[in-house]
């Protein structure tokens, strides 16, 4: 399962009440980290898709949600479960290192 976008408008639904945790990638187009992983978590996407669900947000093009959730760095990774953030990432790494802090708060 690809990545999905998620938007301000649709980030209650498509996140806080989802019945699967949700990975949310706080992104924008001019952060080059922000695309180095994005292979990493499509990839991530396909593997643990019965597990999770990988969403990105464009900060730029939605800007409500980063604002109220006072995101001050980008990439900015953050576990939800239950409509609940259970963890948080901040910056880039290896595709090795975010599915096994991925796997482990899962």
């Amino acid at each position: 399962m690809a990545t999905v976008n998620v938007t301000d408008d649709s980030f209650k639904t498509d996140v806080l009440d989802s019945d699967k945790p949700v990975l949310v990638d706080f992104w924008a187009d001019w952060c080059g980290p922000c695309k180095m992983i994005a292979p990493a978590l499509e990839e991530i996407s396909d593997e643990l898709s019965d597990q999770v669900t990988i969403a990105k947000m464009d900060i730029v093009e939605n800007t409500d949600t980063p604002a109220t959730l006072g995101i001050q760095g980008i990439p900015y990774l953050v576990l939800y479960k239950n409509g609940e953030k259970a963890a948080e990432l901040t910056g880039a790494r290896p595709k090795s290192q975010l599915k096994d802090w991925l796997e482990q708060q899962l």
